[in-house]
């Protein structure tokens, strides 16, 4: 058995750990034992807990002692400059791996200028336009784009008799629903949505927007005023807190109505709810930028609108709503591409490869690595 220790700062709801959650379910299956250490909870715990060990310390003598007594096979260390210290202050002499997803060079730069005399082994981007932010700011590192996984036996389209038709949100008689997942905060571009259903609103009444999380976001106050303010609270209806075992549930109620996901963020390392979204048959807009272009082809997986203009975000969901063959072969196509692309399995076996031969346990089964 091998033993690895994730280091991340927050312990959220976000895509980063959903992610890790699926790995280490599958990372177990292939004889790797993951832990975790978060400094912060942002209300993830739940999701995490059922799965692995976690560790929440900010106190770094303890952090030094759970790196120090537990004897890792290797350490990997997401977007957490200050883990490289606690590192060296243990001692601890095992290879250790970076995973760069902040999508902000500005932030990214100080998680990269300085790992304190320790080299990773290779720095582990989750997309093509990640790896070139990435190798602006490093020199002499080898950079591999893994792709996040997405456990397909959880996010998948549910048939008619699966759906909680009787849990919130609940699917309101003629509406087609936009979904618009995340947090609410600068780089998700919450400001935009509301753009985009002031301009729906002006225009027809068959639409509602569902806000799905946000419970916790730092423009949380700002957006309920926002909604109030603009007279919105009718077409754009919040929930805050969704529990993570009901969102295949609410991509189900979207499809079902005949809408799509709306994404209006800045700018992304990668962009889970995306495929989320397109493996519970839901089609994807968003606007037309890498990375959003490696997971999302226009006019195949969904429809990409320019930049940030809000008229053609909602002539892009305009089309996907009033046609509904149109709905139907996005829709279809978006649940294969998740399945050939993205899946844990293909994935996860990419990274549990480079572990193992980082480790030197490179006892895997070469047929198996080739096929992912």
């Amino acid at each position: 058995m091998m033993k690895v220790l994730v280091i991340w700062r927050l312990l959220t709801v976000g895509g980063v750990n959903a992610g890790w959650r699926n790995r280490s379910i599958y990372f177990k299956k292939q004889g790797i034992d993951t832990e975790f250490l978060y400094t912060t909870d942002h209300g993830g715990l739940h999701i995490m807990e059922d799965v692995a060990p976690v560790y929440l310390t900010k106190d770094e003598q303890e952090i030094i002692k759970i790196i120090r007594d537990n004897h890792y096979d290797a350490i990997i260390v997401v977007d957490t400059g200050a883990a490289f210290k606690w590192i060296r202050k243990a001692k601890y002499k095992g290879p250790v791996l970076v995973e760069a997803r902040t999508p902000e060079l500005i932030k990214l730069g100080p998680q990269l200028k300085s790992f304190r005399g320790i080299k990773p082994e290779t720095i582990i981007v989750p997309s093509h336009y990640q790896k070139r932010l990435v190798s602006i700011l490093t020199d002499g590192i080898p950079i591999q784009v893994i792709y996040n996984g997405i456990d397909t036996s959880f996010y998948r389209a549910l048939s008619t008799e699966e759906i909680h038709i009787n849990h919130e949100p609940i699917l309101p008689n003629g509406k087609k629903i936009i979904g618009w997942i995340g947090r609410l905060d600068k780089r998700k571009n919450w400001q935009m949505l509301m753009e985009v259903a002031k301009l729906i609103k002006s225009q027809r009444d068959d639409i509602e927007f569902w806000v799905i999380g946000g419970a916790q976001s730092v423009q949380r106050d700002e957006f309920v005023a926002k909604r109030q303010e603009e007279q919105l609270t009718d077409i754009v209806k919040w929930f805050p807190v969704i529990p993570y075992h009901q969102m295949p549930h609410v991509y189900a109620k979207i499809r079902q109505s005949g809408g799509c996901t709306l994404a209006t963020t800045k700018t992304e390392s990668f962009g889970n709810t995306f495929i989320e979204s397109m493996v519970c048959g839901v089609p994807v807009v968003a606007s037309n930028m890498m990375p959003v272009t490696e997971l999302v082809v226009h006019e195949e997986h969904g429809l990409l609108f320019r930049g940030q203009n809000v008229e053609d975000a909602a002539k892009q969901i305009t089309s996907i709503v009033d046609n509904p063959a149109l709905h139907q072969q996005l829709s279809k196509a978006a649940i294969a591409r998740v399945r050939e692309k993205f899946a844990i399995e293909i994935v996860a076996n990419q990274y549990v490869h480079l572990l193992k031969k980082i480790a030197g346990i490179d006892s895997i089964d070469s047929s198996e690595v080739s096929k992912g």
